[in-house]
C-alpha cells in the first residue's frame, strides 16, 4: 500500500520562471503534481511559479505566465526550480534574486535547475562540490565559464537538497523519482500512466541519441573515431593517433570516411568544433578569439573564415543575430 502523508501536510513546489523559459519543460516538471493531487484525491502539492520582480514571464513560444515575486513566497517553498531556456542574456534576469537564493538554500529549501537551469544555480555558487547535470547544448557553456565544475551528461541528478534536470521530457523521469519518494512507487507509476510515460528513463541515461543515430554509421571503427573527434575539440588529435585509438590505419580509417560519411576525416573534424563554436558565439560572452581557442583553430582569423564557410554567416553577424532573438 501507498505511503499516504497527512492531509495538512502538503509540499510546495515552485518555479522561478526566467525569459524564454521552455514550456515543455515547465509542463513536465509540473503537470506530474496536478495530476498527482486528481489521482489522490486531495491536495499533496502545491505550485507557485514566481519571476525575479513579480512581472509576468514570456515562454519561449511567446505565452506569458503571471508570476509573484519570489522574494514573496519562495521561503514557503519545500523545493523550488530554476526554470530556464534562451540563452546568456536571459539567465543574467537571475542575478538581482542570487543573494535570495543563496538564503532560501541556507534556510532548507531544496534547490533545482531545470534545462539550463544548472547554469543560474552555478552563477549563484549553489553548485559547489555537487553532482549535476544541464542540458547538453548548454554544457560547454557551463565548463568554459565555471571550469571547476563538471556537469554529468545524465538526464537528472539528485544530490540532496540540490536537484538538476537536463529539460525535454526528462522532468518526467525527475518527477516520478520525486513523487516516489514521497507517495511509494505504486503512486509514481500511476501518475506516469496518467500520461502513458511508460518508458521510464534511469538518471543515468544519455541526454542525446547515440553516435551511431547521430552519424548514421554503425561501423564501430569509425564511431570510435567520431566519438574522440567530440570529446577533443579543444586540442584535436591528428589522423595517425586517431586510426591508432581505433585500431586501424590512417589509410583506412580515410576509406571508412569516404564510404560512409558525407566528408573526410578533416572536413568532419572541423564540421564537429564549428559546430561547438558555434553554440559559444550564440550563447556565451566569450571573444570570438577565446572561442577560436577553445575549438582548437590557431587564431580568430582562422576560425571566422571556417565558420563562415560553413555557415555563410560571421561569427561576428551571427552573435548579433542571436542577440536581436533575445531582445525583449
Amino acid at each position: 500500500m501507498d505511503a499516504r502523508p497527512d492531509n495538512r501536510n502538503i509540499q510546495r513546489f515552485g518555479f522561478l520562471l526566467l525569459p524564454n523559459f521552455a514550456l515543455m519543460s515547465f509542463a513536465s516538471a509540473s503537470e506530474p503534481l496536478r495530476a498527482a493531487n486528481l489521482l489522490a484525491g486531495r491536495e499533496l502539492y502545491e505550485i507557485a511559479l514566481f519571476s525575479v520582480d513579480g512581472a509576468a514571464v514570456i515562454s519561449s513560444s511567446g505565452l506569458p505566465m503571471p508570476c509573484r515575486a519570489l522574494a514573496a513566497g519562495g521561503e514557503a517553498c519545500h523545493t523550488l526550480f530554476v526554470c530556464v531556456g534562451g540563452g546568456l542574456r536571459d539567465w543574467r534576469a537571475a542575478e538581482p534574486a542570487f543573494p535570495l537564493l543563496r538564503r532560501l538554500a541556507r534556510q532548507g529549501v531544496r534547490i533545482g535547475g531545470i534545462s539550463s537551469g544548472a547554469y543560474v544555480l552555478a552563477a549563484a555558487g549553489l553548485l559547489e562540490r555537487r553532482d549535476f547535470t544541464i542540458h547538453w547544448e548548454h554544457a560547454a557553456l557551463l565548463k568554459e565559464a565555471f571550469p571547476h565544475l563538471a556537469p554529468r551528461q545524465a538526464r537528472y541528478v539528485l544530490d540532496g537538497d540540490r536537484i538538476t534536470c537536463a529539460g525535454g521530457v526528462a522532468p518526467l523521469d525527475m518527477m516520478h523519482a520525486l513523487i516516489g519518494e514521497r507517495m511509494g512507487g505504486d503512486f509514481a507509476r500511476r501518475v506516469s500512466d496518467w500520461y502513458l510515460h511508460t518508458g521510464l528513463a534511469q538518471p543515468e541515461a544519455a541526454q542525446r541519441s547515440a553516435a551511431a543515430e547521430r552519424f548514421g554509421t554503425h561501423h564501430p571503427a569509425l564511431l570510435t573515431v567520431l566519438e574522440k573527434m567530440e570529446a577533443t575539440i579543444e586540442q584535436p588529435l591528428d589522423r595517425q593517433t586517431m586510426a591508432r585509438l581505433a585500431g586501424i590505419s590512417p589509410r583506412h580509417l580515410d576509406r571508412l570516411f569516404a564510404q560512409h560519411m558525407r566528408l573526410g576525416f578533416l572536413d568532419t573534424y572541423r564540421a564537429i568544433r564549428l559546430a561547438h563554436g558555434r553554440r559559444l558565439v550564440e550563447q556565451s560572452p566569450l571573444s570570438i578569439a577565446e572561442i577560436a581557442y577553445a575549438t582548437g583553430f590557431s587564431s580568430a582569423g582562422h576560425f571566422s573564415r571556417c565558420f563562415s564557410e560553413l555557415y555563410d554567416m560571421s561569427p561576428h553577424a551571427l552573435r548579433q543575430k542571436a542577440g536581436k532573438n533575445q531582445s525583449p
